[in-house]
């Protein structure tokens, strides 16, 4: 019999301050397979390439799903890298595993800063915008099955850590 493994992902929170208000980047789901979860509010995600470092897949997905430019990620200067082994130790705000749904993954979600404006849509995202975290709790309250699983946990979390 074969095994089946998770597949290691990266989420990012993408936070900006406008007016002294705090926003975070939303978008909708728009995967060539993504079936029934097209259409559902994700944040900017995607799996890991081999060999690729986990903050350098924050920086290339937000990329490739927004045009943002990261310029910061949270916790990313107590990265502990063992070049003559060639491993890192690094700190995600919160990983979440999918344990019975669509596929199996494990996304580790990180907070960034990023510069620039958000593109109109990607290949795999459409309606990408700033949402205030206010606005944004609402939603996740009122609408929690337009969220893409992966991130509600996450989202949850930073809601609390927002005292919202």
């Amino acid at each position: 019999m074969e095994e089946k493994f998770a597949k290691p992902a990266i989420g990012a929170i993408v936070e900006r301050n406008i007016d002294d208000k705090k926003y975070i980047i939303i978008q909708e789901r728009w995967k060539e397979d993504g079936n029934e979860t097209n259409g559902q509010y994700e944040l900017p995600a995607g799996k890991i390439r081999e060999y690729e470092n986990a903050y350098d897949t924050v920086r290339r997905e937000v990329f490739e799903e927004t045009g943002l430019k990261v310029t910061k990620i949270i916790g990313e200067e107590e990265i502990i890298h063992s070049k003559d082994i060639g491993t890192i130790n690094f700190m995600p705000f919160c990983i979440t595993q999918n344990l019975a749904n669509a596929y199996s993954i494990i996304c580790a979600h990180f907070i960034c800063e990023a510069e620039g404006e958000p593109v109109l849509e990607t290949n795999e995202s459409r309606n990408i915008r700033w949402i205030e975290i206010h606005e944004l709790a609402k939603l996740l309250r009122n609408q929690r099955d337009k969220f893409f699983i992966m991130n509600i946990n996450a989202l949850e979390k930073y809601l609390e850590l927002n005292n919202l």
